[in-house]
């Protein structure tokens, strides 16, 4: 019983308050140091402090055990800000510190002040990114624009049918004329720089100016000989005929008819 008090004594003893610890009994009769319940957590890292971060013009007030590592400073960062604790470098007293390194053990105190600075590589990163999301947004918007001309021009090219399929002469001119047009909408198309999604919107554009170009060499070969298509196939079923006669070759005439041959040959029946 003496030893138990003399060790009672040496923890809770007046010439030892300023080592304290509280202590706890295990199962089995063992003294051992007490932990806490939240051990890992800030409870277990000493005081609160607070801590001012200056990341450009602006200032983010911290939190923290004052135990606490540069780490954990940058995942609360990260919710402030964004940047990912990976992009981050974090100064105090003019020296980057590490992720491992703890708050109290470089001085930290309450009330400090700390640096945040963006990594460069993450930097450049995100600026590239907005370089390409820019290019991406006016590649979207030169296609867009070319379109809008086509839609235009694919009327002109549908009244041109139109007047073909009903038998009106067109002026030679206007197929000219709007194959150039859509040419010219081709250049435009063929000097946008896309990538991804724009790149694919500039080949189907490609590919609908490409039709329309087809379609009118096509209407204007059809207006050059409106009677092309309606009669090619009589004309070759006529020749056709006329050359299993022998008096209707060449001739504008009609052939004598079967039924003429017919009553010859009952003629040559009675001789």
């Amino acid at each position: 019983m003496k030893n138990d008090s003399d060790q009672h004594a040496a923890v809770s003893s007046p010439d030892h308050m300023n080592d304290e610890i509280a202590c706890e009994v295990r199962p089995g009769g063992m003294l051992v140091q007490k932990r806490d319940d939240d051990e890992g957590g800030a409870g277990s890292r000493g005081p609160t402090i607070k801590i001012t971060v200056s990341h450009g013009s602006d200032r983010h007030e911290l939190h923290v055990p004052a135990q606490s590592t540069f780490g954990d400073i940058k995942n609360a960062l990260a919710q402030k800000t964004g940047l990912e604790p990976k992009d981050q470098r974090l100064l105090f007293r003019g020296k980057e510190k590490e992720d491992e390194e703890h708050l109290h053990m470089v001085g930290v105190k309450d009330r400090s002040k700390i640096l945040l600075l963006e990594n460069p590589v993450s930097k450049e990163r995100k600026l590239e990114e907005i370089r390409k999301n820019n290019e991406m947004t006016k590649a979207f918007e030169a296609v867009a624009g070319v379109r809008g001309e086509v839609d235009k021009l694919a009327e002109r090219v549908a009244a041109l049918e139109v007047a073909v399929d009903g038998g009106t002469k067109v002026a030679e001119k206007e197929f000219l004329v709007s194959t150039e047009l859509l040419m010219k909408q081709l250049l435009k198309l063929d000097s946008i720089e896309a990538e991804g999604e724009a790149k694919l919107q500039r080949k189907a554009e490609v590919r609908r100016v490409q039709n329309f170009v087809e379609k009118l060499d096509n209407l204007k070969g059809r207006n050059a000989n409106p009677n092309s298509n309606s009669n090619s196939s009589n004309a070759v079923s006529v020749t056709t005929k006329w050359e299993t006669f022998d008096s209707g070759v060449g001739s504008l005439s009609a052939p004598p008819s079967s039924s003429s041959a017919n009553i010859t040959q009952d003629w040559e029946q009675f001789d």
